[in-house]
């Protein structure tokens, strides 16, 4: 363990010495704002598996990953998860089911259908309902006017297998896109060899798992998961100055294996619609303006159908889940002197409901349901301004958010209270261009969302309540600032941010299982590092590195300690690239963390030791339609885990005792041929 450590110091001193800065690790920041980092490689090159989250891990220090089974996994951005980060799908806000986090917003767009990622970072979006602590904008691929496509096929270690398509064309007027999808994996093996039944087995084993969760004989040798995606688009270009825009978005995944729960999701299916207008050049008043309306809906029924305590017990439960989520934003924008102004207005309706079933019946009324028909309801306003002043540009927003959140209150003998929240965010963000090759920025914002319908109102299959019905809605206040700088050969950036959250909503395992979410005032902070260097013209490095840091204020009730749950350790990535000639090149990745020590111990965190990993790409082009992909991740097979055990999940595990960590998956290879037109 002291050698990793050590390894990782002697990465972060090689980093320091490059002078370099924005994460190349695909990642191009180009027409961006300078507090922005955009993700462009996930779409196609780096082939393992259509999960997202696990691309931006790969991609981006900031972004760590909470490991949950082979796909669908979820993010954390500084030390923020769930609702503290807002993300949007080509501007809809799309939310999962699972209250046990199974089913992220973000696996519900898979790598081969993104063209490009943006990470706000900060409270610095008034356009968007919910942005507490950082924004995440995914933007998928536009149709082309000339006929264009692309086949990719993919194979890697553990029966991984998947195949992509898409095509593109049209006319001046009218442009069409269609893209698709299909792959699957057998349970994938850790650094030690065990696939998801050796890992529950190994926990078994030592007391940290009940023999009831592991997998009956005949699903033992059942694949990880499967999953099929369909996307298609519409572009119509109606006049010069109007366009529409139509999109179509289809998630089916069957048979995902959860093994550090207690259930797995027989399926999780989701359907994204979305139609935005543009009209531009109205007049003096309106430069754009923009009307969008989306939908989404998520399908997400999860069962011990597959585990042992299906036949201990004598019957299957499953836990029903669905969510539906829909949109409408009109934006307007236009220039006066020297600012331009935005205003508008946003309103969203999320519909969240789920029940309980007995081998396919609902419980007793009393028992039924979860979480029970909740609409929660936003409308807001908001401005923004940028105004340009020489060198210098300074941003402002303002938005006012009121929000209602209804239960249905179909429960027998329980009578949970409607929440209404008002709220009023705002920045300011300056950047001041010494020249064309340095940047300084600052910014301080105030955002806020509010508690969504598990933390105020979830019931347990036993009728417990385990959400708290009066939560407050959590506040950020928020300070960054940095510098970006422009070498010969190399590029700079730093960021510090002290961030200052009132009333955040935190897991309190000690209220055992009874309205265990609760209010606290915390603080985190932290930096982050990036660049790129290049030494020759055929070799290049890009890094970067991010750390932060959380304290409550004060204990939760009944405990004594003040760290803050799910606040990564210090993470590296590090890559060296080597561009042999024009159509052959390799790629070198380290992506290290140092030990998680620094842990919410009270409510079920557990410290996890160092790791660094090595992962090895080549990509070789065969004229101008062929390319091949051919890599291994975790070379060396170490055996490690990234994401941790706060009791806001609900894991494996036996009373007295810490709960199943998920091990990552050990040497993977994998291969991918891509064919363009």
């Amino acid at each position: 363990m002291r050698k990793i450590q050590k390894g990782i110091y002697l990465s972060f001193v090689c980093a320091l010495s490059l002078q370099a800065a924005q994460i190349e690790l695909g990642t191009i920041d180009v027409e961006a704002q300078i507090d922005t980092e955009v993700i462009k490689d996930v779409h196609g090159d780096d082939i393992k598996s259509a999960d997202l989250a696990e691309a931006l891990f790969k991609q981006s220090p900031s972004v760590a990953l909470s490991r949950r089974s082979g796909i669908a996994n979820d993010i954390l951005v500084r030390g923020q998860k769930k609702d503290n980060i807002n993300v949007t799908i080509d501007g809809a806000k799309v939310c999962g089911a699972c209250p046990n986090r199974m089913d992220p917003p973000i696996s519900h767009i898979l790598t081969n259908n993104v063209d490009y990622i943006e990470i706000n970072e900060g409270p610095y979006n008034v356009e968007d309902f919910g942005v507490l602590s950082s924004d995440i904008k995914i933007h998928t691929i536009k149709p082309t006017q000339e006929l264009a496509g692309e086949l990719n096929l993919g194979l890697g270690s553990w029966g991984s297998k998947k195949a992509s398509f898409n095509i593109s064309g049209g006319t001046d007027t009218v442009r069409f896109l269609l893209s698709a999808s299909t792959e699957s994996s057998e349970q994938y093996e850790d650094g030690n060899g065990n696939d998801f039944v050796g890992q529950i087995a190994e926990n078994v084993q030592n007391g940290q798992a009940p023999a009831a969760t592991q997998y009956q004989p005949k699903y033992q040798n059942m694949d990880a998961y499967s999953k099929k995606t369909m996307m298609a688009k519409l572009f119509w270009n109606i006049t010069d100055n109007q366009e529409l825009k139509v999109s179509y978005t289809a998630n089916r995944s069957d048979n995902v294996l959860y093994p550090s729960s207690k259930m797995d999701a027989l399926y999780d299916d989701s359907d994204i619609f979305n139609a935005e207008y543009s009209v531009k050049n109205l007049g003096k008043y309106s430069k754009e303006l923009t009307v969008q309306l989306y939908q989404s809906t998520v399908e997400h029924p999860m069962s011990t159908l597959y585990r042992k305590a299906a036949v201990v017990n004598g019957f299957e439960m499953t836990h029903k889940l669905e969510t539906k989520m829909q949109g409408a934003k009109i934006k307007n924008s236009f220039d006066v002197a020297n600012h331009t102004i935005t205003t508008g207005v946003d309103y969203s309706l999320r519909n969240w409901d789920g029940g309980y079933y007995k081998d396919g019946t609902a419980l007793a009324a009393d028992r039924a349901y979860s979480i029970d028909d909740v609409d929660t309801k936003n409308i807001a306003f908001f401005i923004k301004d940028e105004i340009k002043m020489g060198k210098f540009v300074l941003d402002m927003g303002v938005r006012y958010d009121d929000t209602t959140v209804t239960p249905a209150n179909n429960r027998v003998n329980l009578v949970q209270p409607d929440n209404k929240y008002s709220a009023l965010s705002a920045y300011l963000f300056g950047t001041y261009n010494v020249d064309m090759y340095t940047k300084y920025f600052v910014g301080f914002g105030k955002s806020s969302r509010v508690p969504d319908a598990k933390e105020l109102y979830w019931i347990g299959s036993m009728g417990n309540a385990i959400g708290t019905p009066d939560l407050a809605n959590t506040v950020n206040y928020e300070f960054d600032m940095g510098i970006e700088k422009s070498y010969e050969n190399a590029t700079f950036k730093a960021k510090v941010f002290y961030s200052m959250l009132e009333d955040y909503i935190a897991y309190n395992a000690s209220n055992g299982n009874t309205n265990n979410y609760e209010n606290v005032d915390a603080t985190i902070y932290g930096f982050e590092l990036s660049g790129t260097y290049i030494a020759t013209a055929e070799l290049y490095f890009d890094y970067g590195m991010a750390y932060q840091r959380g304290e409550k204020d004060n204990p939760l009730t009944g405990q004594n300690k003040t760290n803050m749950p799910e606040i990564p350790p210090f993470k590296v990535n590090l890559a060296a690239n080597y561009d042999w000639d024009e159509s052959l090149t390799f790629r070198a990745q380290v992506i290290a963390a140092d030990s998680w020590d620094d842990v919410d111990a009270e409510n079920g965190e557990q410290e996890l030791e160092a790791y660094t990993i090595l992962n090895l790409r080549a990509t070789k082009n065969f004229g101008k339609n062929f390319e091949l992909v051919v890599g291994v991740d975790n070379v060396f097979d170490e055996t490690y885990a990234v994401s941790n055990t706060y009791k806001d999940l609900i894991l494996l595990g036996v009373p007295g005792e810490e709960v199943m960590l998920m091990n990552e998956p050990g040497r993977y290879l994998y291969a991918n041929l891509k064919y363009k037109f």
